[in-house]
């Protein structure tokens, strides 16, 4: 197995049921290896299936696979890909993986980085990743050898977030512009929700909602879009997002990765969550002045939104403040920094030995 410049395997789904987010943050760092010239290739449970556009479009090779990642049989599949692959590392992502499963892909011999968010269990990953702010550090538990990487430093971010951050380096002039991003998980339909009550505030002149076009409501934002008489906007592509990143004054979001992408910009944020990983990173968000956490989306009423936005209108000093504070937690570059991270343990002689002989026993000779 060459350690040096294998490729890298992403292992991740996305489901209705288990959620896109995985599959969106595997993509984030799949870009990062692109610029590195590393091959990526993505086993991907997939639904719906329109997502293989989106791995080709970024230059990802897609194998699909036959069953959602932790079910039976899809740990020999993953297995038999990283061999056929020979891949150098094999990214892995989502709520169905266990301490067994990790532990069989590092007998392969390549490099095991797991994202998690939750520190369920002790990770026998080489590098354990939390893109979100909490939990800490020492909430997760690695085996021997294992690397832990969490804080604001590791946020993951898209491109074209980064490149807006210098062009919104003031705040946009009025009218008061809105942006409604509640990430690539949004099961309740809260995106729609928070539309209608934003339209009920006349200081709210445009509200943007950012989606995907899976979005469990995504047929209601655009039947609202066209009702609104132009106040309310449905956007789904990446440069249509980027224009409006340096005009909105504030956003709604879950508390999730996309929260942290619009700090690297520099907008400030109501946090609205609806699972406890989130609500989680909205309080510690809360915490470090980026943002303002509501509460649990059950929990949130339109009146309470109402006046947090309000009150956040009336107070530019305070809007000034947040965007200083998130603008100056996270920069954008963690992508970057777990990619090179992952080249140097590669390049190790360690590394290389580890994969020449977890390579050897596969190799026979035929008399």
């Amino acid at each position: 197995m060459d350690a040096n410049r294998g490729p890298i395997l992403f292992r991740c789904d996305g489901t209705p049921d288990r959620g896109w987010d995985p599959f969106y943050q595997c993509l984030s760092l799949a870009a990062a290896f692109q610029r590195r010239r590393r091959g990526t290739h993505f086993l991907s449970y997939l639904d719906p299936l329109s997502l293989a556009t989106v791995i080709n479009r970024g230059n990802n090779d897609w194998v699909p696979a036959e069953r959602p990642i932790g079910d039976p049989g899809d740990l020999a599949a993953t297995v038999a890909q990283v061999r056929k692959q020979n891949a150098a590392a094999v990214v892995v992502a989502g709520a169905g993986v266990t301490a067994e499963y990790l532990a069989a892909l590092r007998a392969t011999g390549a490099l095991v980085l797991m994202f998690d968010s939750a520190a369920g269990f002790t990770f026998p990953a080489d590098v354990v990743v939390n893109p979100l702010l909490a939990p800490a550090r020492k909430a997760f538990r690695a085996a021997p050898g294992g690397q832990i990487l969490t804080g604001h430093r590791y946020a993951l971010c898209r491109g074209l977030f980064r490149r807006q951050r210098t062009i919104r380096a003031t705040e946009p002039p009025e009218p008061f512009r809105a942006l409604v991003a509640f990430g690539d998980d949004d099961p309740a339909g809260e995106a729609f929700t928070r539309t209608e009550q934003l339209l009920e505030n006349e200081r709210v002149k445009k509200v943007s909602v950012a989606v995907r076009t899976h979005h469990p409501r995504y047929d209601d934002l655009k039947e609202l879009a066209a009702g609104s008489g132009s106040r309310v906007e449905v956007v789904t592509e990446a440069k249509e997002l980027m224009t409006r990143l340096v005009r909105a004054h504030f956003a709604l979001t879950a508390g999730d990765g996309w929260g942290l992408e619009l700090c690297v910009v520099g907008i400030p944020q109501f946090v609205i969550s609806q699972d406890d990983t989130h609500a989680r990173n909205g309080k510690r968000m809360d915490d470090e002045g980026v943002a303002t956490y509501l509460g649990d989306a059950d929990a949130v009423s339109a009146g309470q939104l109402r006046e947090a936005v309000d009150g956040l209108l009336d107070d530019p000093m305070e809007r000034k403040g947040m965007t200083r504070c998130a603008r100056n937690l996270v920069d954008g570059r963690g992508p970057d920094r777990i990619v090179n991270g992952m080249e140097i343990i590669l390049h190790t002689p360690a590394r290389k030995r580890a994969a020449v002989t977890a390579g050897e026993p596969r190799l026979k000779l035929v008399a």
